[in-house]
């Protein structure tokens, strides 16, 4: 694991109102994240320092890369196909019609395809909050199921490297949770893995060594923690609301770190006139590449190979 510690730059001061959700989209060898206080999604491509904004319909809280080149974004009704090269937005499925007062958070798709999401009270002050995974039928369809609930705010999930633990956070209470993740993706034996005691932890990111990345809201800082729960040296953000991390670049060595303003006051804000920034750093030990769920035309075209042959 690192020795140093790094020092992040911005690289774009955008002032997003919750940066949230970053993910690394290998194919374009850009990082795309969402604004979820400002209904937006936003792409940055290192190389070239480029920058994109779309304008999503409803809040949203994440968005992760589809076999097909499109992606699949959580909004706050639901499970939406999101295609950049249009800009167009396709409802998937709705999600807890019956709990209006959540919205859908943070996600992530593990290394089997299985879309792994959280919800919140919009309000966060009520534990309706839940963890679900997602997974494609063979007739396409979406399987959504619920895990565990009792949440007011749902941030992450991610999983270790060899599959068998799932991370996620419960982020009022300042925890991060563990679960056995079995091969039918049923989770088992919650436990709390780490505890802040300074800030809420938001987003977490598990690289290819087994060590946590957590961004810490409220705490200007990445806490980090070894795959056996010790408390590694934290990375110093500039900026109060650090939300999550995500590995990226051509050896995953490039680390990206949204930040948010929200809930901040101008002296906070004057304090750290980067919050809401996308920062930026360089590790030695690589991130883990973040999956592509399923495409629907994927998985028919293979059905219909099957039965030609």
């Amino acid at each position: 694991m690192d020795t140093t510690t790094p020092a992040p730059r911005c690289v774009w001061d955008l002032k997003a109102q919750l940066g949230e959700g970053p993910v690394w989209a290998a194919a374009e060898q850009a990082l795309y994240f969402v604004d979820i206080v400002g209904s937006a999604i936003h792409r940055y491509v290192p190389e070239t320092g480029e920058t994109k904004s779309w304008t999503a319909p409803r809040p949203p809280g994440f968005l992760v890369p589809v076999a097909d080149g499109t992606f699949m974004c959580g909004l706050k009704d639901g499970l939406h196909g999101f295609d950049p090269a249009t800009g167009q937005f396709t409802a998937q499925a709705v999600v807890e019609p019956d709990r209006p007062g959540n919205r859908i958070n943070d996600g992530y798709v593990d290394p089997r395809g299985r879309l792994w999401f959280g919800t919140m009270d919009d309000g966060e002050t009520t534990p309706s909050g839940a963890l679900y995974s997602v997974t494609r039928a063979a007739d396409g369809a979406l399987r959504i199921v619920r895990h565990d609930e009792g949440y007011v705010v749902t941030n992450g999930p991610a999983l270790s490297p060899d599959g068998r633990t799932l991370y996620h956070n419960d982020s009022q209470r300042q925890s991060i949770y563990a679960f056995d993740v079995h091969d039918d993706g049923t989770l088992k034996n919650r436990r709390v893995f780490a505890r802040l005691a300074e800030g809420y932890p938001d987003g977490v990111v598990v690289d290819s060594a087994g060590c946590l990345w957590v961004g810490v809201w409220g705490g200007s800082r990445i806490e980090r923690f070894a795959p056996d729960a010790q408390r590694l040296a934290p990375v110093p953000v500039p900026a109060r609301n650090v939300t999550k991390i995500a590995f990226g670049g051509p050896d995953y060595r490039t680390v990206f770190v949204t930040t948010a303003r929200k809930g901040l006051t101008p002296e906070i804000l004057a304090e750290q006139p980067l919050t809401g920034g996308l920062f930026t750093f360089h590790v030695d030990v690589p991130g883990q590449a973040q999956a592509c769920f399923p495409a629907r035309e994927v998985r028919e075209l293979g059905r219909e190979m099957n039965t030609r042959s």
